[in-house]
């Protein structure tokens, strides 16, 4: 009987290590399709659940709401950016580890990005409720906004500690689909706890937050299932790959640390941008600024999509030395990114007046969003390069890049730019938004174009004699 139990399970353990190693044997392009398509449909997902749970505190509470709830947004991007730095650290050194066999070493990265990551986002959790009342206030909390942006962010902090489920990490090990269960399961529940809590209920504002931690909770919940009971994966966390590793803890900080960076800086530029348009417009402009937002998550979700579904490609194929495939793979993101944001930005200069519609039906509201939404259009065709190319860059296990694309961009251009057109009045604070999109992207490029130079030469002064055949098969191939 136990042999018969045990037999399952062996075929099981070896299927799981079967769909890691995909990642270095399939074509380039196949695997892309299916990598990009999986988390595309994953923060897909999520783009809905934003676009929902506006819908809801808009029409269920009202456009004031919707600006106190965007006030908050601050504090959400600071938690996004801890996971996302943890994640994306943990992530490389699970694929790269991977590549090269060692099981061991990827247990211990995901059980300190495991220990990372909750031991952060309860400091973040305490301290921001011990300092609710000062945060709101440097947030640009208005009389009117205050008290449905307290209600928001105490039950929003209280519930930091449940905030990811590392779909990245899940994605290293090439398990796309229960990485796109990690965000589908807890956005339909979200999406069903929200009309429950807020107009069933009664609860405003302190519903949508309750939606939003429970549909965390049941992600975290399914994380931790995944990591530590499942036995039919290359690798399992058990309670010694949760002890601090010096070593493993600098490579998931040096790593990771341009993600947390550029979270931060983005999180200053969405406060500055929240506190110059309440003070130059109102609660409605912010109001107006919080719907576009909301629209813009969701059409920007497949180009957040193609740089995750990048990055297990480039982290696995150069563990295992396949450095012809992560330039394809770069390649080939980097078309679909940019074509897809040009796509996009058509659509929504088309289609402003009926999507804002969807959401209000307030005049004054409905005229401002559409003005504010068809400038924003501007942004996406760029949109996805940086990020892109960043991503890249820290699967490689390469952060110094990163630092440049996320950081510099963030303090060099973004915030710079916001500031001097804001003295042109709201319209010059939503245009700095595409022009700072466009610089970040060249400078993205340039980085990588001069990171690239050097491997390629070095590249072709390996394809000598002994190596000739190997490489004349290698370009022979062509894209796939």
């Amino acid at each position: 009987m136990a042999a018969t139990g045990a037999a399952p399970r062996v075929r099981r353990a070896v299927a799981g290590r079967e769909q890691a190693a995909a990642l270095g044997t399939e074509p380039v392009g196949r695997l892309l399709r299916h990598a990009c398509t999986q988390t595309t449909m994953s923060v897909g997902v999520y783009g809905i659940y934003a676009l929902s749970n506006a819908w809801f505190v808009a029409r269920g509470v009202g456009p004031v709401a919707l600006a106190a709830v965007n006030l908050l947004a601050p504090v959400l991007l600071i938690v996004g950016a801890l996971a996302a730095a943890v994640g994306v650290g943990g992530a490389s050194l699970v694929s790269r580890s991977l590549g090269v066999g060692d099981a061991d070493r990827a247990a211990r990265a995901a059980g300190n990005a495991f220990v990372v990551f909750w031991a952060c986002a309860a400091v973040i959790g305490v301290g921001g409720l011990l300092l609710l009342d000062p945060l709101l206030s440097l947030l640009g909390a208005t009389a009117a906004t205050r008290g449905y942006a307290h209600d928001y962010g105490q039950i929003l902090l209280a519930g930091a500690v449940t905030a990811t489920g590392f779909s990245s990490l899940v994605r290293a090990e090439g398990r796309m689909r229960f990485s796109t269960l990690l965000w589908v399961v807890p956005v339909l529940t979200q999406i069903s706890l929200d009309p429950l809590l807020i107009f069933g209920l009664g609860l405003g504002v302190r519903g949508a937050a309750l939606g939003t931690v429970g549909g965390q909770a049941v992600s975290a919940g399914m994380s931790v299932w995944f990591f530590f009971k499942q036995r039919e994966r290359p690798y399992r966390i058990t309670p010694a790959e949760l002890r601090p590793h010096g070593p493993t803890l600098r490579q998931l900080a040096g790593i990771g640390a341009p993600s947390l960076l550029a979270g931060f800086g983005t999180t200053l530029l969405a406060g500055l941008a929240n506190v110059l348009l309440i003070t130059l417009g109102g609660p409605l402009t912010l109001a107006a600024f919080a719907l576009c937002t909301r629209i813009g998550t969701f059409a920007a979700m497949p180009q957040t999509g193609i740089a995750q579904g990048l990055q297990p490609v480039v982290g696995y194929n150069a563990g295992r030395g396949l450095t012809h495939r992560v330039e394809r793979a770069t390649g080939i993101t980097l078309r679909a990114t940019v074509l897809y944001g040009a796509a996009v930005c058509a659509a929504l200069l088309v289609l402003a007046s009926p999507l804002v519609s969807l959401f209000t039906g307030d005049p004054t509201l409905h005229a401002q969003a559409v003005d504010a939404l068809r400038l924003l259009a501007f942004v996406y065709p760029c949109a996805g390069v940086a990020p892109l190319v960043s991503a890249r860059f820290q699967a490689l296990g390469q952060p110094r890049p990163s630092y440049l694309i996320s950081v510099a961009t963030i303090v060099a251009v973004r915030i710079p730019l916001l500031l001097t057109l804001s003295r042109f009045g709201t319209r010059g604070v939503l245009i700095s938004f595409p022009v700072a999109e466009l610089a970040a992207a060249l400078l993205a490029l340039l980085v990588l174009w001069r990171r690239r130079a050097p491997a390629a030469a070095r590249a072709a002064l390996s394809c000598q004699v002994p190596h000739l055949e190997a490489c004349d098969r290698e370009e022979s191939a062509g894209p796939r």
